[in-house]
């Protein structure tokens, strides 16, 4: 059976409508250990989407409740791994009329009144359009990075921002901002530590994203399950992955670029689409703090991520994989192994006596946005989040242009960026 049938005969266009229920506050309604579970709704069923969504019921009070996607193999996979996380907890099953299919998906998981909040992993072109729509629907949401991949698309997303205001939750994927050994360390930063900052090296370091063939799916089809491929999915590889570096020079120096230059290019990627290889930005933020950012994403790949702030007293730095420390006059360690994973010893691993510097940054994040909706203290990321995004594609538009680039005049393009994608055409 070809996929276009399966889809057909998978799900129709409608599903049961939930009986009626009366909205109670989050605050007012979570009090017992019976009735304290939230129910999370899925737009987006992708690999990245799964990992979240189990990661949400490992580490917080979760039952995953329903699931969107365009295709249903990537639904099917999904409700296997959600129920298999949710049995882990000892939570109800994900039923099958919570199960939605096609283009228009999102809407009906948005219309069921059991969903107390939305995970939004779709492709990164679609996350304006399906935040939006979760606000609107009076749901608190977790977007993935980025929130969107042009100018227009972020300021859809402030948007939203506003309307949502205190009454509804708002997260945003960037994790790290809940990663102890980061937070100690940007603490330090804004106390003063390494004194004034002068410049900063940032850089994210990666090899090729090896994405399935999908030899029998029409070209359409094709691209649009490899998104990453593609810039006008995607954003680019400085939008979509080197973003968590920008996003952590953001949160340091407490603010957003006034102009970039940069240039990228192909070189080295021999796969589909359009994706650049690689980037090379130099971003200048207030008091003329010059930041110096470099990305790539093709083999071989020398695989490090890490932030430096050089100062008039010291130099932080922060790796992944490396490190989180301090040096200078008053020296500092988080307490997380220098070094890569070959550099270690063989016995640490083995004992676990090392600290990942991402460790807890996950459980912290996601439980810090669930106890936000059980206590009614609601978070709002939509500015830092589209700031951010902002930020990324300031850089992008000077590399593709050749040009210096301001940040007013990025905000005065109101740039949109054509998927020329016709999602309906994969309901049939």
């Amino acid at each position: 059976m070809d996929s276009k049938m399966q889809r057909r005969t998978f799900l129709k266009d409608t599903a049961v409508a939930a009986a009626g229920v009366t909205i109670l506050p989050a605050a007012t309604v979570f009090g017992t250990a019976a009735n304290s579970t939230l129910n999370m709704g899925v737009i987006g069923c992708g690999g990245r989407g799964t990992n979240v969504a189990t990661s949400f019921v490992a580490n917080t009070e979760t039952r995953l409740a329903a699931a969107a996607d365009l295709f249903k193999d990537r639904l099917v996979s999904a409700r296997d791994s959600f129920n298999k996380a949710n049995a882990a907890k000892g939570r109800a099953a994900l039923e099958e009329s919570n199960l939605f299919l096609g283009s228009q998906a999102y809407l009906r998981l948005l219309d069921r009144k059991d969903i107390d909040f939305v995970l939004v992993s779709s492709p990164p072109f679609l996350h304006p359009e399906h935040l939006e729509a979760t606000v609107q629907a009076g749901k608190h949401v977790y977007c993935e990075k980025p929130v969107g991949v042009d100018v227009r698309g972020c300021k859809r997303v402030m948007a939203a921002g506003k309307k949502a205001g205190t009454k509804q939750t708002l997260a945003v994927g960037f994790q790290i901002r809940h990663a102890s050994p980061y937070v100690a360390m940007v603490q330090k930063i804004h106390e003063g530590a390494i004194g004034d900052i002068a410049t900063v090296q940032a850089c994210y370091l990666a090899g090729t994203v090896r994405l399935p063939a999908f030899a029998n799916a029409s070209p359409e089809e094709r691209r649009l399950r490899q998104w990453l491929n593609y810039q006008v999915l995607s954003g680019d590889i400085l939008v979509e992955q080197g973003i968590h570096v920008v996003d952590i020079c953001n949160w340091a120096l407490k603010g957003h670029p006034v102009k970039a230059m940069g240039s990228n290019g192909r070189v080295g990627r021999k796969d589909e689409g359009d994706s650049s290889s690689y980037f090379v930005v130099n971003y200048t933020y207030p008091n003329n703090i010059n930041v110096a950012f470099q990305s790539t994403q093709f083999d071989p790949g020398l695989g490090d991520v890490f932030e430096r702030f050089f100062g008039t007293k010291g130099i932080a730095e922060a790796h992944y994989t490396g490190g989180v420390f301090i040096k200078g006059p008053t020296p500092w360690d988080s307490g997380v192994a220098r070094g890569s994973q070959q550099e270690i010893s063989a016995k640490d691993w083995a004992t676990g006596t090392f600290t990942s510097a991402l460790e807890d940054a996950d459980p912290n994040k996601q439980k810090a946005v669930v106890d936000s909706i059980k206590s009614g203290k609601y978070i709002n990321e939509a500015e830092t989040g589209a700031e951010s995004a902002l930020t990324a594609i300031l850089g992008r538009t000077a590399a593709y242009t050749g040009k210096l680039v301001t940040w007013d005049e990025l905000l005065a393009s109101d740039e949109a960026m054509d998927p020329k994608v016709n999602l309906k055409q994969f309901d049939s």
